[in-house]
């Protein structure tokens, strides 16, 4: 159970990264035709049997070492030059032996950690030395094995290079989306901050110089000064009036971009989400509280289930918000979470109700005056 509730809550680039590293792992399968070689050559040219199991022995201990460099690539690691010169050792050796199958393996690995052109040119060196040995050893048919070590080191390298450049580029589309989020959080904070330094500052100003005039009048007209302070009085009121004003703008929410956020949210869960929403004619106090709720329900769908489907409807000021994968029983509300905004419907006329339904859902119904 734990292995497939870790698939389950696998992020997107998990799963990912795990889909990359097996493929790769699928391709460094072509050592195996070494066994199928070795039982050939113990059945059929009479081979020693303790020699085909050095060589079997050989040939596990390379394909269980060869797993490793191209997740160590994935993640950034360092070249693991332990692991190229033994996996390089064995490949040479069976290599010796006549077995064409390691030593591409072994290239397609070593190609991981070096420049491509570097790649390149120990592919074509191995292939025209392992050619000569062949042909100076006089038991190999040499047209064959040029043709099949060619087109094995081909796909091999070429496949496990390109699947590592796709990993790469998948991680910089995800540092990309990411970079873009927190550049617009920062836009949004510069925007804030400029909106109340040139409302503030301004305010701020006048009544400071307001504040002095009075403070200098205050002896010799004690009237003026007066005067002056009422002036100070009635505008840091309506300074604060328009604080508010920012401030409440700033709190609004647009629900259409809150329920296309939050739809975009869960099926990056994998949660499949279905909206239904006509919001068109709700008043915008209603669209901020109803924006609120569809995204409270959207983080304890996410933290508190394990959704697989999520159907959201809003209908005459009428949300309702489902999702399977509950289990076990409900506990009570936090008073910073749906209880909290129970109170702020109700202030507002509504109702809010978040409890378990038939068929092993959980409903939240928010009903606020439309």
């Amino acid at each position: 159970m734990k292995v497939f509730d870790r698939l389950r809550n696998a992020s997107k680039l998990t799963k990912v990264r795990w889909l990359m590293v097996y493929c790769a792992d699928l391709l460094l399968l072509v050592p195996l035709f070494g066994y199928y070689d070795l039982y050939l050559r113990w059945r059929e040219f009479g081979v020693p049997l303790w020699l085909v199991l050095i060589g079997a022995v050989l040939l596990l201990i390379f394909n269980v070492l060869s797993t490793r460099p191209f997740r160590i690539a994935v993640r950034g690691g360092k070249r693991p030059a332990a692991i190229l010169a033994i996996t390089g050792v064995i490949a040479v050796l069976l290599a010796a032996a006549g077995q064409v199958f390691a030593l591409p393996t072994w290239l397609a690995l070593l190609a991981l950690f070096v420049r491509v052109r570097t790649a390149i040119a120990v592919c074509a060196v191995s292939i025209v030395l392992f050619n000569v040995y062949a042909s100076l050893a006089g038991n190999f048919t040499v047209p064959l094995l040029i043709f099949v070590q060619t087109v094995f080191t081909t796909i091999s390298v070429g496949a496990l290079l390109a699947n590592l450049k796709l990993w790469r580029l998948t991680m910089e589309a995800y540092e990309g989306e990411e970079a873009m989020a927190k550049l617009a959080v920062s836009e949004e904070r510069l925007r804030f901050a400029r909106d109340l330094n040139d409302l503030l500052g301004r305010s701020l100003t006048d009544v400071a110089v307001r504040t002095e005039q009075a403070e200098r009048r205050l002896r010799g007209d004690p009237e003026a000064a007066a005067a002056e302070m009422f002036e100070v009085r009635d505008l840091s009121r309506r300074s604060l009036r328009e604080v508010r004003t920012v401030v409440q703008n700033y709190r609004a929410m647009d629900l259409d971009e809150v329920l296309s956020s939050v739809r975009a949210v869960l099926e990056a869960a994998d949660v499949r989400c279905t909206v239904r929403a006509d919001t068109g004619s709700l008043p915008a106090e209603t669209r901020t509280l109803l924006a609120t709720v569809v995204r409270e329900g959207a983080t304890n769908v996410l933290k508190h289930s394990r959704a697989e489907r999520c159907t959201i409807t809003i209908e005459n000021g009428v949300l309702e918000m489902s999702n399977d994968g509950v289990s076990g029983p409900v506990g009570e509300h936090a008073p910073i979470g749906l209880a909290g905004l129970a109170q702020r419907v109700r202030a507002a006329g509504g109702t809010l109700e978040a409890e378990p339904v038939a068929g092993g859902r959980y409903l939240l119904r928010a009903a606020v005056p439309a």
